[in-house]
């Protein structure tokens, strides 16, 4: 029985340096081809300032091509599906959202995947802080004059956005709640449709991307409340954040990350983690996302996966309160 006993420890330990010696050898031996980096929005804009820059990192770093592949619609179902269906293997990566992996579970039943479930985290990549920004008619310069003039006109401030249940909608529901008044929600088809309807005054306000309003804000054809965030920005110190106002705990905005398939060794994972983190942390393409209002945010893959799971959750709160649906 004591023989047999050690026999199996012995067969297990050599299974477990068997398994350990193969995932080092995939893990030296990747990538062997290109990668395809899919993008799920059409080409031009934010996602391909951020996806190019690593791809081109990426591609320096392997001698292997890392092309991206814009496969753009349905709020980005179309490109996370072709994700959960390629061979998890380390060549399909996707520049997965807020959108996709917190808000569509949220609000779409019937997704051809389950985010949990198909798709392995890598890390998170770029955050893009929103500001709160205004046509120059609102008669509100600050926070405390949007909030009480909000007070004195319930439901009649509009606030524009790229569309129902964009994480730009989201922040204008998390908004009203923190501040106790409510906005009344105008979505349009697009960040700069919906720019350019506070531009013509057709809505009263928008949340927004920096990069979006703060030229507009420079030229007089809009003005800048404040970041929707605890901390002044540090490229636009001279715009107050919501936090200064008290209301804490009211940070709004979207972000960026790459995921690949389920199932993919983990040893290629770690590869992939090591290697976009060092990319988007590299001063030239730090710099460059900075410039525009981006914050790059890296992470481990475990603390990726513990970030999904909680803003998964605060998501849904948010969702849920506001009563939120996609096709509102």
């Amino acid at each position: 029985m004591i023989n047999k006993y050690f026999s199996q420890c012995i067969i297990a330990t050599a299974l477990i340096m068997i398994n350990a010696v193969a995932s080092t050898s995939i893990a030296q031996q990747y990538p062997t081809k290109p990668i395809r980096f899919i993008v799920p929005y059409p080409p031009g804009g934010t996602t391909d300032i951020i996806a190019r820059g690593i791809a081109s990192k990426l591609t320096d770093r392997y001698g292997q091509q890392v092309i991206t592949d814009n496969r753009g619609g349905a709020s980005t179902i179309i490109g996370a599906e072709l994700m959960a269906k390629s061979a998890p293997d380390g060549y399909n990566i996707l520049l997965a959202t807020s959108t996709t992996l917190s808000i569509n579970p949220n609000v779409i039943p019937k997704l051809p995947y389950d985010t949990q479930r198909d798709f392995a985290p890598i890390t998170q990549a770029v955050y893009v802080p929103f500001v709160i920004a205004a046509h120059p008619s609102v008669l509100a310069n600050t926070i405390p004059e949007l909030i009480a003039l909000a007070k004195t006109k319930p439901g009649t401030i509009t606030y524009g956005t790229p569309g129902n249940a964009s994480a730009n909608h989201l922040g204008g529901a998390l908004f009203e709640t923190v501040a106790g008044i409510k906005l009344l929600h105008v979505p349009f088809k697009g960040s700069g449709p919906a720019m350019t309807g506070v531009l013509g005054g057709q809505v009263n306000l928008i949340i927004t991307g920096a990069a979006t309003a703060i030229p507009h804000a420079k030229s007089g054809k809009a003005k800048v409340l404040a970041f929707a965030a605890e901390k002044r920005h540090p490229n636009w110190l001279e715009i107050p954040c919501t936090g200064e106002y008290g209301l804490k705990g009211f940070e709004s905005g979207t972000w960026f990350s790459v995921v690949t398939r389920a199932g993919t060794a983990k040893s290629i994972i770690n590869t992939l983690n090591k290697d976009i983190v060092a990319g988007l942390n590299a001063p030239d393409l730090k710099d460059r996302l900075t410039s525009i209002g981006f914050e790059v945010r890296t992470q481990s893959p475990e603390d990726f996966a513990k970030f999904l799971k909680a803003d998964l959750a605060a998501t849904a709160k948010i969702i849920k309160t506001a009563n939120i649906t996609f096709d509102q």
